[in-house]
């Protein structure tokens, strides 16, 4: 009988430990984060106004993964994925700059929107995939900036 109390005393005292332990999905989006930092990606969680129109909403706030722009940049735009490999901009017009376009096609479907202004380049995504997909979005943010 004693032994019984005093392993419930130490299962009550030790299991807000296991609350600290991180689940799979933060092990997972910390290791990516990590990763992204390595290939000279700044993340940061901001929150954000979607539009109306999207069909199913992306969380708020959400991750962006951003860099900086070579100087000379002075061009400015903004295009959300409204379905796998179709891009609107903020007036529901479709991407027809060739050159966005192709490099848009290398983007997973679980990317949310990506908009470049004279400074930075940004690209919204919702973490999930495998390090090959955080390659692809480094590569795409490397090819616009």
């Amino acid at each position: 009988m004693t032994v019984w109390l005093v392993v419930s005393i130490l299962a009550v005292v030790l299991s807000p430990l296991v609350w600290l332990r991180p689940s799979r999905k933060q092990s997972q989006q910390m290791n990516l984060r990590l990763e992204g930092r390595r290939m000279g990606l700044a993340m940061q969680l901001t929150p954000q106004q979607w539009p109306h129109w999207l069909e199913k909403e992306p969380p708020s706030p959400c991750p962006q993964y951003h860099r900086a722009r070579r100087k000379g940049r002075g061009d400015s735009w903004c295009y959300w994925q409204v379905a796998p490999g179709v891009w609107w901009n903020q007036w529901r017009e479709p991407c027809e700059d060739a050159r966005l376009a192709e490099a848009f096609a290398g983007l997973p479907e679980s990317v949310y929107k990506v908009e470049a202004d004279t400074r930075m380049i940004a690209l919204y995504w919702s973490e999930r995939g495998e390090s090959s997909v955080l390659q692809d979005i480094a590569r795409v943010l490397e090819t616009l900036a």
